[in-house]
This record gives structure tokens, sequence and C-alpha cells, in this order.
């Protein structure tokens, strides 16, 4: 299974971005995914999950800002980024639960999409 990350990139300060990440290969069922981020020098922080049925969780300075949606039928999750500030720059990794095989779950990582807010 692997967990391709994109949409990451420059932005202005007050621009917006949007993230994609799709799983794909030998997949039973995709659970919970989410979005995690990493500043140089600190430690990876919760960005937003969302269930297989839609709930999500934000973290709170994400919380109005970001939002995070999901696309079942293709394995996919988004994250919607507005009224971006430097302090948003960072890696950006999104995380899955995935069901291999009806019995079996295992978690997973994408390789993470730069983002970086700055005039």
């Amino acid at each position: 299974v692997q967990l391709q990350a994109s949409g990451g990139g420059l932005v202005q300060p007050g621009g917006s971005l949007r993230l994609s990440c799709a799983a794909s290969g030998s997949i039973f069922r995709v659970n919970d995914m989410g979005w995690y981020r990493q500043a140089p020098g600190k430690q990876r922080e919760l960005v937003a999950t969302i269930t297989r049925g839609g709930s999500t969780n934000y973290a709170d300075s994400m919380k109005g800002r970001f939002t995070i949606s999901r696309d079942n039928a293709k394995n996919t999750v988004y994250l919607q980024m507005t009224s971006l500030s430097p302090e948003d720059t960072a890696g950006y990794y999104c995380n899955a639960e995935v069901h291999i095989s009806w019995f079996t779950t295992r978690e997973y990582w994408g390789q993470g999409t730069q983002v970086t807010v700055s005039s």
C-alpha cells in the first residue's frame, strides 16, 4: 500500500492550497485518514482526521481555516487550507488506517508534501 501526497507549494500569506493524498495498492478498505505536519525543529503534530463515515477532528489552531474531506471511491483524502500564515509552513504528511484483508489493519504514511507560506 502506498500513500501519494500532492498539492504542496509556495503560497503568499493569506492564500490557499489544497492537498490531496491517494492510497493505492492491495487495499480491502480504508478506514480513518488524516493529515499531520512537521515544521523544522518541531515534532510532528495533528492537523485533522476524518473517519470513513465523514466525521472530522481538527487541531484547535486549524479549526475554521482548514477543511478535511475524502472520496471513499478513490481512497483519497483532501485538505483545503485557507488564510495561510508563515506559521503553517511545514511538511504535510497524510496517514491512513488500511484494512489489507478482512482481519488485518495497518497504518501507513505518505511521503510528505512541502507547504511554504512566504511573501
